[in-house]
């Protein structure tokens, strides 16, 4: 079991592969492990991807017993998105300017945060996932 207390975002895409693709490429993560299904390796079954010391999970979406248990749902698929997925990184307007070259859709910024300390921006997926990267760390001493 593990020492410390970890969240790590979980999401699901149609195209879960170009996904982890542009993910790598657009936004900095890393394969951490990638379980494609062996008949058909479009369908992915598990992967994790690391942003430094951060993880996520993703998978395929599918229908099915799954799916309908959680009621999972792509951006698409609910019309829009429950949740923004956040990043501390170092240098917002570096990362902001890979991601754009990559592809990404850049919503907002890179800005200085309003109210409180630090920079941003917020980004779009293919698929209509919200990321927020930036270098305000809540968990630092104030």
């Amino acid at each position: 079991m593990p020492s410390q207390t970890h969240l790590i975002p979980c999401l699901r895409y149609d195209d879960a592969p170009a996904a982890i693709e542009f993910l790598c490429r657009a936004f900095g993560f890393e394969r951490h492990a990638v379980y494609a299904d062996e008949a058909d390796p479009r369908i992915i079954h598990h992967a994790q991807l690391t942003l430094g010391g951060a993880m996520i999970m993703l998978a395929s979406a599918r229908p099915g017993e799954v799916a309908d248990l959680f009621r999972w749902r792509t951006p698409a698929a609910a019309g829009g998105i429950t949740m923004c997925v956040c990043a501390v990184i170092a240098d917002p307007d570096a990362h902001a300017a890979v991601a754009r070259a990559a592809g990404a859709d850049i919503i907002k910024g890179p800005s200085d945060n309003q109210g409180y300390p630090g920079r941003a921006y917020d980004a779009r997926d293919p698929e209509g996932n919200v990321w927020n990267f930036g270098n305000y760390d809540p968990f630092a001493p104030v």
